[in-house]
């Protein structure tokens, strides 16, 4: 029986705000978890034995999943107490994992045929994929299905094809992990022994059909609107007279969408939700539970996590907002800048041409506020009415 190693120890730091009160493989994707996501997507390929790393957070992944019953799956727990890399993670899993496993980095979507796929071929294998931004990446060369190089984020990467964090390794693994020395940055990194493979000749690739890495924040837009585009439509709550809904909506048990709302799917929402009178949904929109999204209101291409109410006369676009935040009326989110350039965020920049803003949770703004586009917005922050918001504020930001 084939088994899987996930890591899912890291804390994310490059998501903040939105890690601060969960780990970073909790974050809601299509309102389930991005781990989640990844979990069945191994029980779909046939895999019934999963070992979590955790570290960051780790109560709430343990919360979440349990023994693993629900998904069908049995889930062991392994503790990396300080994340010192992931060829250190992969060392706390010793002498659990006694065949043949596959290991996989907890925050990404694969495909579950991928996964069935790379169990048939024989270890060690490592999952690549072609981007087009290679030197974000660890890049590598092949040649045939053997792998004759990896670089960390070259800056003249030597192909497009990239370390995708997905492996099929034997306990053989184990042992190359003992000699791996610290690196510069502090860590125990798992490249270090793939360098071993690689220098022997041992590595082979497989190119993976589908992948979607979950690095920054505003790739949590592009992998939510992948999975709302796969989901079948649902209704379990109540949609009133008068609404009109275009394309996929799924919608959670005990909501309402009041009357005059427009729907432009792919589109979730949760449970316990109210939407409208009068509200206007635009596509690849995920809503969390308990969120009310009121009159005259308008969200496009967002995810709304659970608690958040949005509720008079505001714009959100291409954002993520974070859990328990109130909207004052009036309130909007810029997503695009006069010039139509691509956004950056504290210097970086996002690749993308619209988008709005990243806010944590329990963030409380007055009536008629204005966010810039690329704004971050630090949780428990309080903005004052009328105020206008750019850059970045740290946690518990006090505007008057």
């Amino acid at each position: 029986m084939m088994e899987c190693v996930i890591l899912a120890a890291g804390e994310g730091t490059r998501m903040r705000p939105l890690t601060a009160e969960r780990p970073k493989v909790m974050l809601p994707l299509a309102n389930r978890p991005m781990l989640e996501h990844l979990v069945r997507a191994v029980t779909e390929a046939g895999i019934t034995s999963i070992t979590l790393v955790v570290g960051y957070g780790e109560r709430e992944v343990r919360e979440w999943f349990g023994d693993g019953s629900r998904l069908g799956v049995t889930i062991r727990y392994v503790v990396q107490r300080r994340q010192l890399g992931t060829a250190d993670a992969l060392r706390a899993t010793k002498g659990l994992v006694t065949d043949r496993f596959l290991m996989l980095n907890g925050d990404m979507i694969v495909d579950a045929a991928d996964l069935a796929d790379l169990c048939t071929r024989e270890a060690p294998c490592m999952g690549v994929y072609e981007s087009d931004h290679p030197q974000d990446y660890g890049v590598v060369t092949i040649d045939g299905d053997l792998i004759t190089g990896l670089e960390e984020k070259s800056r003249q990467p030597k192909s497009r094809m990239i370390n995708a964090g997905v492996y099929l390794f034997d306990p053989e693994i184990y042992k190359r992990l003992e000699g791996v020395p610290l690196s510069g940055r502090g860590e125990y990194e798992l490249t270090d022994a793939l360098a071993d493979y690689i220098a022997e000749g041992h590595l082979s690739a497989y190119r993976l059909s589908t992948w979607m890495d979950v690095g920054a924040p505003w790739d949590l837009l592009d992998a939510s609107a992948a999975l709302l585009a796969r989901m079948k439509p649902a209704c379990e709550g109540t949609v009133e007279d008068g609404v009109v809904v275009h394309g996929k909506l799924v919608l959670g048990k005990n909501s309402v969408v009041k009357a005059g709302t427009y729907i432009e799917g792919d589109c979730i929402v949760g449970e316990g939700c109210t939407i409208g009178p009068h509200a206007y949904i635009r596509g690849s929109t995920a809503i969390g539970d308990g969120c009310h999204i009121g009159h005259a209101v308008e969200v496009k291409n967002s995810i709304v996590f659970a608690g958040t109410k949005i509720p008079h006369f505001n714009y959100i676009g291409d954002s993520i907002i974070g859990s328990q935040c109130n909207f004052g009326a009036g309130t909007k989110v810029a997503n695009l800048r006069h010039d139509h350039g691509n956004i950056s965020i504290n210097g970086r920049s996002t690749g993308r041409r619209k988008f709005g803003a990243i806010i944590g949770d329990h963030v409380l703004f007055g009536i008629n506020c204005s966010v810039n586009v690329g704004s971050v917005i630090g949780s428990y922050s309080l903005i004052g009415p009328h105020s206008l918001v750019e850059g970045t504020l740290k946690d518990r930001t006090v505007i008057r």
